[in-house]
């Protein structure tokens, strides 16, 4: 009698799920936060639309905004599952606070930064190098990736004291400076060209950022970040989506808005340029 009943436990415990020594994953479920750098919002909508036909019961909830706003929201205790951030920057120190995690961080995409006007609007301006003749400059902040590497790039092309003495209207992310020139509010601004991509009909990018004035790589770094109040349905549902974001399926809706995938062949060669500008530093 003892022995049926342990047969029928057995049953019951692996028709439930459960083998010897093997728990059933969770499925997929429940609501997901993502953290997102705003120059990615159009191209993630349309992923979420192709990833809910796969995967129905979960409810992605985006955070558009600067990465590092949305850094100092995920420090200060903001529910987030997965960040994509526009710079390594922002992604390191989550890293290093442990409010991200190491070993799901990837370097996914990767952009360019342009100089931009108004289409049909005159200007004096032909690149970053005499972006000085312009009357005013929509530019982001500091904390900004993108006006961060804009700085990058006035800082090594030897005109940031120049830029500074400007006009700028500061916008809190690129949204913001891209809203500035398609209103007609500034002269020029700087962004990434998948966001001049964005509204083509309306700007015209007078020029890429010259490749010796920006050394940084545009890089879109992604990873899972600490989510104490998330089910094991939702943490199953971080890492399904944050799988899918890497798909050729995913990959290839981020291509059709501007952005490039950062392979494994241009994070070789970029490590080996960086040892040879170290060596060439040490020579000097």
């Amino acid at each position: 009698m003892k022995k049926k009943l342990a047969v029928i436990a057995l049953a019951g415990m692996m028709a439930a799920g459960f083998t010897t020594g093997n728990v059933q994953a969770a499925e997929p479920g429940g609501e997901l936060y993502v953290f997102i750098a705003a120059s990615l919002a159009n191209a993630m909508e349309e992923i979420q639309k192709d990833f809910n036909e796969k995967y129905p019961d979960v409810e992605i909830f985006y955070n558009a905004d600067s990465s590092g706003t949305l850094q100092k929201q995920i420090e200060e205790g903001s529910r987030c599952d997965i960040f994509f951030s526009a710079a390594t920057k922002q992604m390191d120190a989550l890293v290093e606070e442990k409010l991200a995690k190491e070993d799901s961080v990837k370097d996914l995409l990767e952009n360019k930064v342009v100089l931009i006007k108004l289409k049909d609007f005159e200007t004096k301006v032909t690149g970053f190098e005499n972006i000085t003749e312009a009357e005013n400059l929509a530019l982001a902040g500091e904390d900004v990736p993108v006006g961060q590497y804009a700085r990058e790039i006035f800082t090594n092309l030897g005109i940031m004291d120049q830029v500074e003495n400007m006009e700028i209207n500061e916008g809190k992310n690129v949204t913001e400076v891209l809203a500035a020139i398609t209103q007609g509010s500034n002269e020029v601004g700087v962004v990434y060209a998948t966001d001049a991509a964005s509204v083509a009909d309306q700007v015209e990018i007078i020029a890429e950022a010259p490749a010796e004035a920006l050394e940084t790589p545009v890089l879109y770094p992604v990873g899972l970040t600490e989510d104490q109040e998330a089910s094991s349905a939702e943490q199953e549902a971080a890492e399904v989506f944050l799988e899918y974001l890497q798909t050729e399926e995913a990959l290839t809706v981020f291509e059709e808005y501007g952005f490039s995938p950062y392979t494994e062949e241009k994070e070789a060669a970029a490590a080996e340029e960086n040892i040879e500008n170290t060596e060439e530093k040490a020579a000097e």
